[in-house]
């Protein structure tokens, strides 16, 4: 028995990194989770190694068709969407006048695009359902940019923005809307993870801040949290 017993949520990019932590969190706490990735065969063997309560589809979340099959199976087969967590993202780093425009077109897409996707998506079924919770997985470098990473940092700022206007939108239909700004996360994805694995987040620090955040009474919002290491390298 878990505090979300009874609701479905679909968690993006759930196969490996925080979204793997964040599948396992909140199947953890009884929740019926549809994890995603950019294949059926990562996305299944994800769900098998979770276990109980966690599904896997595929879904490329920059191909809006793909968005709209995930979220209708969704519906097809539990009913709805309660707690949508838009984790699913890439980074490349480069300088911008190095970059190909289809790298930037790969991080716009994947990090913000798509989480515009899964929200116009999922809110119809969470106003159906009486409410529910979004949370979007930014970063740190959503309000801290750096060299070669335009980018990403393009991304990032804009999600927190998408987030904030989202929030002021759905509020009175019951849907919170929260953003997470992790900073160094031990993770295949970020840079020089092997360094930070003394001292950065983990991945199950992430997840459990959502899990927190899915606590809060309903009366209340943390609409943005940011996440840093307690103890990071002296400089």
């Amino acid at each position: 028995m878990g505090f979300l017993d009874g609701k479905v949520a679909v968690v993006t990019g759930g196969n490996r990194g925080i979204g793997r932590a964040i599948v396992a969190a909140l199947a953890g706490e009884g929740a019926t989770v549809a994890l995603t990735a950019r294949t059926r065969e990562a996305a299944e063997k994800a769900a098998r190694e979770v276990g109980r309560g966690a599904h896997g589809l595929e879904c490329d979340v920059r191909r809006e068709d793909q968005v709209t099959r995930l979220f209708a199976e969704v519906a097809r087969v539990h009913g709805g969407t309660d707690i949508l967590v838009n984790n699913a993202g890439v980074g490349l780093f480069g300088p911008v006048a190095d970059m190909s425009p289809d790298d930037w077109r790969t991080v716009i897409e994947t990090n913000l695009n798509g989480v515009f996707y899964c929200c116009r998506a999922a809110i119809p079924q969470m106003r159906a359902r009486g409410g529910g919770y979004i949370v979007n997985v930014s970063s740190l470098a959503g309000k801290n940019a750096f060299p070669n990473g335009a980018a990403y940092n393009a991304s990032k700022f804009g999600l927190n923005g998408f987030s904030e206007a989202l929030m002021q939108e759905v509020r009175h239909d019951g849907i919170r809307v929260s953003y997470v700004m992790p900073g160094s996360v031990a993770t295949e994805f970020g840079r020089g993870a092997t360094e930070k694995a003394g001292w950065a987040l983990q991945a199950e620090d992430v997840a459990q801040g959502i899990l927190a955040l899915l606590q809060t009474p309903a009366r209340a919002l943390f609409s943005r949290v940011e996440m840093r290491p307690s103890r990071p390298p002296r400089k």
